[in-house]
């Protein structure tokens, strides 16, 4: 049985902490109000285990990702180097800013030509970064009343790749393996696409599906 150390206890934290604990996963949430997880605690019979950054990164053999794109860096330096190192990371971020969407659109802190998950990965290089849950909303993320909705990754280890794409399987998604972390600044735009529906025209129940020939 994998341990899965999460890292950010907002709303994707807590449901991603969920769906592990249904799939047979030990799972610690990290955070720095434990508070605010008292009713989460409860909804899992107390299967689900709290404590701070550095102890859900030492816990988890696979860690997620789930702070803000804003305050990541932060998060993973309280995390703890050594806690990090070797490990994959799911990394669900992306570089929202601090402002409203302009039109429905998102704005983004990063460029074109960079990521969110590179500048992490450069700055944690021990580390094994796949970008993966970052181009749905939270409710969806663990076995969507979908068929076969398509979840895009990247990373630069193969291993990391292969673990998270057996997660997916477990958690209803096709994986599509975009290939190394560059493949990050393609993906993380998609929430920018994914959000313009629900900012828009509240639409918040799709996903994306890659059709292939």
């Amino acid at each position: 049985m994998k341990k899965i150390g999460i890292i950010g206890s907002g709303v994707v934290g807590q449901t991603l902490a969920s769906g592990f604990l249904k799939h047979g996963y030990e799972v610690m949430i990290g955070t720095r109000e434990p508070g605010k997880l008292e009713e989460w605690k409860k909804k899992t019979g107390g299967k689900g285990l709290v404590g701070t950054f550095d102890q859900a990164a030492q816990f988890g053999e696979i860690l997620v990702l789930s702070a803000k794109g804003t305050e990541a860096d932060k998060a993973l330096h309280l995390a703890g180097l050594a806690n990090l190192s070797g490990k994959t990371i799911i990394d669900t971020t992306n570089p929202i800013a601090n402002a409203a969407p302009v039109n429905g659109v998102l704005q983004f802190f990063t460029e074109m030509n960079g990521s969110l998950m590179e500048k992490l990965q450069n700055e944690f290089p021990e580390a094994h970064f796949v970008k993966a849950f970052n181009s749905v909303g939270s409710a969806l993320m663990v076995n969507p009343p979908l068929e076969q909705p398509s979840m895009f990754i990247c990373g630069n280890n193969e291993d990391a790749k292969s673990q998270v794409k057996n997660i997916l399987e477990q958690f209803g998604w096709v994986t599509e393996d975009m290939g190394k972390a560059e493949a990050a600044r393609a993906i993380e735009p998609l929430c920018m696409l994914w959000c313009i529906p629900g900012f828009l025209k509240g639409q918040w129940t799709h996903a994306y599906k890659l059709v292939k020939i």
